[in-house]
Order: C-alpha cells, then sequence, then structure tokens
C-alpha cells in the first residue's frame, strides 16, 4: 500500500469532522440557495428586469440569463478546480464563497427595468457569469473537501450531507418566496420584496467564510503534497492523460440526470407551475418546498445506503425510478389539482433522492488526488452547463412553441436513461480508498 493511499484510511476526530461538513456545506448552501430563488422568482424577475409589453419573452430572456451563466462554469470549475489541486482545498473553497456572496448581494442591489432600462438586465448577467464561475469551482473542491476527510465505510453518508444542505438552502429560498408571496400585499414582490432573499444571502456567506478560513486542509492532499505528488499543472496533467479524459467524459453521462434533476424538475418547477398549469405563484412554491421535504430525508438515507450495498445499485435504481414515474408524475402536476400537483412532485422527489444523495461521491471515487479538483469540476460543470442550466430555457420555448406540457417529464426520462448506463458501467467505489 502506498503512502498516498494510507492516508484515506486517517480518520479525524468526531468535532473536526463535523466542521469539514459544515465548511464543506457552507458554500454548497449559498450556491443552491442563489440558484434556487432566481428559480423561485423568475417569473417576478422577467417583470422588473425587463419591458413588461411581452411577459413570454420577458421570461425566456430570464431563463435565458440563467443558461448563459452556466457557459462560464466550466471555465471556473478548471481554474479554480486546478488551484483546488495545487494550493489545497480548504484555499479553493474560501475564493469560490467570496465570489459567490458578493454576487449574490449585488443582485439584490440592483435597479431594475424602469429605473436604467436596458443597463438591468445587462447588469444581471454580469453578477450571473460571475456566480457561475464560482459556482463551477465550488462543488468539486466542497465534495472532494468532505469525501477525502471522511471514514471509508461512511464516505457516502458523510458527502451527502453537503448536498443535504444544498437542499435545505433550497428549503429556505422557497419557504421565504412563499411567506412574501401570501403575506405581503399584491405587488409588491415586484416593487421590492423580490430583493430580501438575496440579502438573505450575505449574513450566510460571511459565516461560512468564516468556518473555512479556519479549517485545515485534507489528510489526502496534505500527504500528495508531502509525497511531491502535486501535479504542476493540474488541467495540463488532467487533459494530457487519456485515462483521466475517459472518466471525464465518463463522468459528463453520469451527471445527466443530476441536470434535469434539479434544474428541471425543482428549479423550474415554480416557473412551470405558475405559467404553464395555472397555479398560483404561492402554490407553485408551496409545492416545491414539500417535494423539497421530500429530499431532505431521502438524501443522507440514500447516501447512507450506498455505503451498504454500493454507489452504482443505488444511482442505477434511482435512474429507473425517474424514467418510470417522471410521465405519470407530471400528469398528476397537470391536473389542476393542488393535492394532485404535491404527490406528483414527491414522487420524483423520492425517485431522484437517490442519484443527488449519491452522485457526487461517485465522482469524488472516480479520479485521482492530484487531479481530482480538476478532472471532476470539468466534467460536472460540462455536463450541468449543457444539460442543467440551459434545461428552463429550452422547456420554457419548447412549451410556447408546442403547447405540450409534459415536455419536462421527457426530459428527465431521456436523462435518466443516460445515467442508468453510466452507472451500469462504472467501477463500484463503496468501501475501497479514494485514491
Amino acid at each position: 500500500m502506498t503512502e498516498s493511499t494510507a492516508t484515506t484510511h486517517h480518520e479525524i476526530p468526531p468535532e473536526q469532522m463535523r466542521k469539514v461538513i459544515f465548511g464543506g456545506s457552507a458554500g454548497v448552501f449559498v450556491e443552491f440557495f442563489d440558484y434556487g430563488i432566481y428559480g423561485f422568482l423568475a417569473t417576478t424577475l422577467a417583470q422588473v428586469f425587463f419591458p413588461p409589453e411581452a411577459p413570454t419573452a420577458a421570461l425566456i430572456m430570464t431563463w435565458g440569463i440563467f443558461a448563459l451563466t452556466f457557459l462560464v462554469r466550466p471555465l471556473g470549475g478548471m481554474i479554480i478546480g486546478a488551484f483546488a489541486d495545487k494550493a489545497g482545498r480548504r484555499a479553493a473553497l474560501v475564493l469560490s464563497l467570496t465570489l459567490m456572496t458578493f454576487a449574490t448581494a449585488g443582485i439584490g442591489f440592483l435597479p431594475g427595468f424602469a429605473v436604467i432600462g436596458y443597463a438591468a438586465p445587462i447588469l444581471l448577467l454580469l453578477f450571473r457569469l460571475v456566480q457561475g464561475f464560482s459556482a463551477g469551482g465550488e462543488v468539486a473542491s466542497a465534495y472532494s473537501f468532505v469525501a477525502e476527510n471522511a471514514p471509508m465505510d461512511r464516505r457516502g453518508f458523510m458527502t451527502s450531507l453537503p448536498q443535504f444542505g444544498s437542499y435545505t438552502a433550497m428549503l429556505l429560498g422557497t419557504s421565504i418566496g412563499v411567506a412574501l408571496a401570501n403575506l405581503l400585499p399584491e405587488g409588491s414582490l415586484v416593487e421590492w420584496a423580490w430583493r430580501v432573499p438575496f440579502f438573505v444571502a450575505i449574513p450566510l456567506g460571511f459565516i461560512g467564510y468564516w468556518i473555512r478560513r479556519t479549517l485545515q486542509d485534507t489528510m489526502a492532499f496534505l500527504k500528495a503534497q508531502e509525497a511531491g505528488e502535486i501535479a504542476d499543472s493540474p488541467i495540463a496533467s488532467t487533459f494530457n492523460n487519456a485515462k483521466t479524459m475517459r472518466k471525464v467524459f465518463h463522468s459528463i453521462v453520469l451527471v445527466l440526470l443530476n441536470s434535469s434533476g434539479y434544474y428541471v424538475l425543482f428549479n423550474y418547477m415554480p416557473s412551470y407551475l405558475n405559467r404553464e398549469l395555472k397555479f398560483s405563484v404561492g402554490q407553485g412554491l408551496a409545492v416545491t418546498a414539500l417535494a423539497v421535504l421530500v429530499m431532505l430525508v431521502m438524501i443522507p438515507t440514500m447516501g447512507w445506503l450506498s455505503d451498504k450495498v454500493g454507489r452504482r445499485k443505488v444511482l442505477m435504481g434511482s435512474a429507473i425510478a425517474c424514467a418510470v414515474l417522471a410521465i405519470p408524475a407530471y400528469w398528476l402536476m397537470a391536473q389542476g389539482s393542488f393535492g394532485l400537483a404535491v404527490l406528483g412532485a414527491m414522487m420524483m422527489a423520492a425517485a431522484f433522492a437517490g442519484h443527488a444523495g449519491v452522485v457526487n461521491v461517485a465522482l469524488v471515487e472516480l479520479f485521482p488526488t492530484k487531479v481530482r479538483g480538476t478532472a471532476y469540476s470539468v466534467g460536472y460543470n460540462v455536463s450541468t452547463a449543457i444539460f442543467g442550466g440551459a434545461g428552463p430555457l429550452v422547456m420554457t420555448s419548447l412549451i410556447a412553441a408546442t403547447t405540450i406540457t409534459a415536455i419536462p417529464a421527457y426530459y428527465v426520462v431521456l436523462t435518466a436513461v443516460g445515467t442508468f448506463l453510466a452507472a451500469a458501467f462504472m467501477a463500484e467505489g463503496a468501501g475501497k480508498p479514494i485514491d
């Protein structure tokens, strides 16, 4: 057993592991809080930042800005991921969280179209691009940080906890949206209240920054550093290695369901329920919030299960469940009943949770320590940029062109099939050293 392999058996004290999990979760929380509130408020943001004469075009452009943000995620992933592989996971986590908090707070201060005209959507796009750049490096660094510190027999469960935090952030954003939509006078959301969730990210970011500054780096990285195994150029080491690039392409397909699952099932759902299925804004947010509650119960459960039966079985089972249940679940939502919409959304949440809780630890286990931040970031962000960030824009445009409201269900089925095939040919990493 090599020295770098032996490091994966090192166990840190429980109190330190709790700090690791909380520190790793902090930036993921802010990232998903930001993406969540943008999705929940998409219809409102369209009214604030674009001309009021063409509401459908405004909504499409709002989702267009959301999609354009993802074009810089692979770039941010490469640069911040390579920084994580060179300078350490902790340094990368501090950098990504600082950028994310600055950009999210900046959106809250922006004047709308009625005040500064077309400068409003341009400034919104610029801040969103900064968010996309920082988010591109956040995911791989955060999950690698937790997984590299976790005991081998509990790695799946512990690495699922930042994902639990991400859906907690979504629930917080949804709850704020529900409260604002239902408690304030009509028109308040467009006039001023849309800013509130963006301002909430400021103290969250400061708390996360302080926690991350106090953490030590992972033993896996420190041992690799001591052994001289740090790549001089993690980007070159990734792209010039055929074996690593095969794994990168494998990871792009493995993440397909994550892209449709989060960004179509959850991020797009409030807008979909409101605009396409004619539920009220508050009802759309409430359906999403109840589905997220299912995710919060199921994600750590699926992470724990993957430690017992393996990552492949959980990922394949989740993909099958999503493919089978997507069309019936969306049919239930389309019946116009709040109760049936909740049932359909909860069905999809339960099916998707196996993927959400396990995919990140599977990606950590796929790559070696010296290029993990870079390679993981490239695979994850390329898949997310193409199939996730563009999802709401594509769904809105296709539904507008065809009037077929079940299009999101078909999209989930297609991505579930791709993830199933990738998981079927994936090497099992549970219960094994990650390097």
